[in-house]
């Protein structure tokens, strides 16, 4: 293992690429001391100590979880990727219901950078709507600082068209900034560059919340309680941890592999193909989709309600019975089957088959291939599904039996552990690809990452 991490450094272009990663990683992290104009930030430390256990100051933990931003601290990067991932969602759906964009998406390279132009003017728009929210928040956001009351994060005497204009404008470049970035992190160096950006901003919260859990064993000791319990949470807090991350490694890589026949050609003497391979179908082909689609419906009235009554929201945002549960579940299920369905189409893959000569042993091309692959994946959806309801409520489990902070346990489950296992196979594989054509060992001598590309 140290031998092939030792490698890595003797390949000039793949010790570039990791250079010019981590070069633009950093870049994208100073964007996070960098507060938004015209704010007080006295006011805003004190709003992020209150809101940081508050049901509000979650949601806004879980959307910078999933947009690489930082909502509830006012940066430059507030609004994160998300406009960006939200728009290529909105595009991804779209090609699927109207046959102009899917006409244009067949068309090769030109089709697709049209509509990844379409893609980024729709980025825009979205930033300056989400920015006008988060400019809304920011004004009617009421702090109270020693003896002062009824504090603004923006002073009341900046509030004129000129902080409305600004920040909506700051927001937005931020975005595309970001989306910039990402591009030229897949283009220049190694992995994909949103999936990265995400990544960072979920790792880069964990030694915030490890630190927290510290200072309360540290407290406990001083106060002359026993600090053995509160250790003894984060020994099995650790342990779970490594199993949670071992179980998404193999539903990540696991796959259900069909055996594909193709059929011989006789041309002259010479007797063509009859070469037998597989066709991968991953367990958990809709990722983390899922996941943020069912807490995004679950907790977008709840946001919505917290502006018009504040106590009411937050508490529907902090509820967690049988119907939430019962809802969350439901949402997982649907939307891995939704998902699923939009992006896998057995029609299209048999009809695909039987123009290159190819068929699922004992199987007939055309219509029995397609219900056969559509009940093959119905069934491995099915398992997949599954796994994501387990992934997602570990964090809520642990946090209400164990009474352990959310912060620490939305690592175990959920979006963030997802993430960063599929982002971190990805660039394992990558770099493996590297070193397999320079006749170097991979990561794992003697072994396979499955995936990878020799």
């Amino acid at each position: 293992m140290l031998a092939s991490v030792a490698n890595i450094t003797k390949i000039p272009e793949l010790r570039r690429k990791l250079l010019i990663t981590f070069l633009l990683l950093i870049v994208y992290r100073v964007g996070f001391f960098i507060t938004l104009p015209y704010v007080d930030q006295n006011v805003l430390d004190r709003l992020v100590e209150q809101q940081s256990q508050g049901g509000l100051g979650r949601l806004m933990n879980f959307a910078s979880t999933i947009t690489g931003g930082d909502l509830i601290r006012c940066t430059i990067f507030a609004l994160g990727i998300m406009p960006y991932i939200s728009a290529s969602i909105i595009f991804q759906l779209l090609i699927k219901v109207i046959p102009a964009l899917e006409a244009l998406s067949k068309e090769g390279e030109s089709g697709r950078k049209k509509i990844s132009q379409y893609t980024r003017y729709a980025t825009v728009g979205l930033c300056a709507l989400q920015s006008l929210f988060i400019v809304s928040w920011m004004v009617s956001r009421q702090v109270s600082v020693g003896g002062d009351t009824g504090l603004y994060i923006v002073p009341e005497s900046l509030q004129g068209p000129v902080f409305y204009v600004t920040t909506i404008v700051t927001l937005t470049t931020g975005t595309m900034f970001l989306m910039w970035l990402g591009e030229q992190i897949s283009e220049f160096g190694i992995g994909n560059g949103i999936s990265l950006i995400i990544m960072a901003g979920i790792i880069a919260r964990l030694p915030a919340v490890l630190t927290d859990q510290l200072q309360q064993v540290l407290v406990a000791a001083q106060d002359g309680r026993n600090p053995a319990f509160d250790v003894l949470k984060l020994v099995v807090m650790a342990v779970l941890f490594m199993l949670v991350t071992v179980g998404v490694v193999l539903m990540t890589q696991g796959q259900r592999r069909i055996a594909i026949q193709q059929a011989k050609h006789t041309r002259g003497r010479r007797v063509f193909g009859g070469a037998k391979h597989y066709m991968p179908l991953r367990v958990n082909s809709a990722g983390v989709m899922p996941i943020i689609f069912a807490q995004t419906l679950l907790v977008f009235p709840a946001v919505l309600l917290s502006y018009f009554a504040r106590d009411l929201g937050s508490g529907l945002i902090n509820s967690r019975g049988f119907v939430y549960y019962t809802l969350y579940v439901g949402l997982i299920g649907f939307f891995t089957y939704f998902w699923v369905s939009l992006t896998f189409n057995p029609v299209e893959m048999a009809n695909n088959m039987r123009e290159y000569g190819s068929m699922i042993k004992g199987i007939r091309p055309g219509r029995r291939t397609a219900e056969y692959l559509e009940r093959i994946m119905n069934r491995i959806t099915l398992v997949g599904s599954v796994f994501l309801v387990a992934i997602a409520l570990v964090p809520m489990m642990l946090s209400q039996g164990m009474e352990v902070d959310p912060n620490l346990t939305d690592f175990l489950g959920g979006t963030a552990i997802l993430i960063v296992v599929g982002v971190a196979l990805d660039i394992v594989q990558k770099v493996e690809s590297h070193l397999i054509m320079r006749d170097y060992d991979g990561l794992i001598k003697g072994g396979r990452i499955r995936g990878r590309r020799g």
